[in-house]
């Protein structure tokens, strides 16, 4: 294997391996930044300005033999012409179909995805099967593959040696993946279960609404370490998402390395990451509607609607999992070893020495 280089041309700032110790960072940025280490690879970021160390400013550089492009297959062009005799693999972090407005965009990319031969990582086989239906609709299925490496975790990560705080629930995902929802959730369990916290962080590059709520705490951004410090003892991470399905789920597959089960809902790639039942309830229909009803509403209308749903029994699940949990029939949650970093970065050497490498290759 050759000079490698991962390109990112959509993050909202600049990112390398200090910025993963020290500041709030997105579970594509975490990954990204995690396997181009290991691999020893640059990084150049569309919006970094100066360099730090294989972290670069977008330039021509001698030697880059492949570029894996994060995200966005409009960027194809631009790299194109800085790295002409580079072979070039498209890593997507996000869901895409046909009819969605993504799958429209990669669609418009089709030509220089044929030409070139792109290679399409997927994080998940959930997010592959609907990137495969949509080269197929675009008819390029039979130069461009699709493949599946999951989203790496540190191996660091360990359970807790303590005991497990029965009352603490945490949420540590971007806030428009389902928050509102899941703080109405919360609200009816606390009715019932009034000694339970909710704790609430963020990746940092969407905003949440700090509202006061009978015990929940905002803690902002947050960087990782604190992050795995707050999940690691928790009875769970709670996110209850149906609004962005996840592509992987990386908070799902941290939380278990942390010995922290997972209560959310079966949801893009929860189950295929989670690989228990347990924690993962169907998709109610009333949740659905209830949502699209609930989410024009102001603040102050939206709790009253909350409470009314309440009343009716639409969060009831949720509780009843939750004492279950905390009388003693709380999942056990371990390391998975498919997400190991060791196992990524091997699968990632295999793809890009030009072997069947991934899932989803014949």
């Amino acid at each position: 294997m050759g000079s490698l280089l991962f390109f990112d041309p959509v993050c909202q700032r600049p990112y390398d391996t200090r910025t993963l110790l020290e500041q709030a960072t997105g579970g594509t940025e975490a990954s990204l930044t995690r396997v181009a280490d290991a691999l020893g690879a640059y990084v150049m970021q569309h919006n970094r300005t100066e360099p730090s160390g294989r972290y670069l400013p977008p330039q021509a550089l001698e030697g880059i033999d492949t570029v894996v492009l994060n995200r966005d297959a409009r960027a194809l062009p631009q790299v194109r012409s800085l790295f002409p005799r580079a072979r070039f693999l498209l890593w997507v972090h996000d869901q895409l179909h046909r009819h969605s407005k993504r799958g429209r965009r990669l669609a418009r990319c089709g030509a220089a995805l044929r030409e070139l031969g792109v290679t399409v990582v997927c994080v998940s086989d959930a997010q592959r099967h609907g990137v495969e239906d949509t080269l197929r609709h675009m008819g390029v299925a039979e130069r461009v593959r699709a493949v599946t490496i999951y989203n790496p975790v540190d191996e660091a990560l360990q359970p807790a040696a303590a005991g497990v705080d029965l009352d603490k629930l945490v949420f540590f995902s971007s806030p428009n993946k389902g928050l509102r929802f899941t703080l109405d959730a919360f609200a009816a369990m606390r009715r019932t279960i009034p000694a339970l916290r909710l704790l609430v962080g963020n990746p940092g590059y969407k905003p949440d609404r700090a509202e006061r709520r009978a015990g929940v705490e905002f803690l902002g951004p947050l960087p990782q370490a604190r992050v795995h410090a707050e999940v690691r003892g928790a009875l769970c991470t709670f996110c209850p998402n149906f609004l962005i399905p996840e592509t992987f789920g990386l908070v799902f597959a941290e939380s278990h390395a942390l010995g922290t089960p997972v209560l959310t809902v079966d949801c893009g790639a929860a189950l295929e990451v989670l690989g228990d039942p347990a924690q993962v309830l169907p998709v109610r229909p009333t949740w659905r509607l209830y949502e699209s009803l609930a989410s024009p509403l102001p603040e102050a209308l939206r709790r009253g609607a909350a409470r009314a749903a309440a009343r009716a029994g639409l969060f009831d699940e949720f509780t009843a999992r939750i004492r279950a949990w905390r009388a003693g029939a709380r999942p056990r949650a371990a390391p998975d070893a498919r997400f190991r970093l060791s196992t990524v970065t091997q699968q990632w050497r295999t793809l890009l020495a030009g072997e069947p490498g991934g899932r989803g290759v014949a």
